[in-house]
């Protein structure tokens, strides 16, 4: 691997670490902690090293569709990655920095499709790219169905 393309490696990397910091800033903490969850909801520890896998998985699709096609030869793959990624950073500080597990289930809807709309952008540059998405789209869907669950249980719960 030539230095541009471990640079683009980087570059892709440090973007979905920049993401990742939004949950470094806002934290769950006693307002989440104080919530009604589903009897199916994974434990806490669990979220840190599942985001840590699925960062380094978009990181490298994004990189494969780059190294592939340049960001010239995949505007639309490139850009969608790039706005799914800004939703995707968005989501902590809605649901745990304003504490709005409404707003945070439209936002999440609004990833869902933005991450569906990449892999298939995805696919016309690499299918392996368009795959590496996978269990990202799986693992927001989950998501989803979590934030919706929380919702409702907590929905008379005015936010602290």
């Amino acid at each position: 691997m030539d230095l541009t393309t471990t640079l683009g490696l980087l570059g892709f990397l440090g973007a979905c670490f920049l993401a990742a910091s939004t949950g470094a800033f806002f934290k769950p903490g006693p307002w989440y902690e104080s919530l009604a969850k589903p009897s199916w909801r994974p434990p806490n520890w669990l979220f840190p090293p599942a985001w840590a896998v699925l960062y380094i998985l978009m990181a490298v699709a994004a990189w494969l569709v780059w190294r592939e096609a340049g960001f010239s030869g995949a505007p639309l793959a490139l850009t969608l990655w790039f706005a799914q990624l800004v939703l995707n950073a968005a989501w902590s500080w809605i649901f745990f920095g304003l504490k709005r597990m409404d707003l945070a289930f439209v936002e999440l809807s609004a990833l869902w499709l933005a991450i569906l709309a990449t892999i298939l952008a995805f696919t016309l540059h690499s299918s392996t790219a368009a795959w590496l998405m996978a269990p990202y789209l799986a693992w927001v869907s989950f998501a989803g169905v979590l934030n919706l669950a929380m919702w409702r249980l907590n929905r008379g719960q005015v936010a602290a």
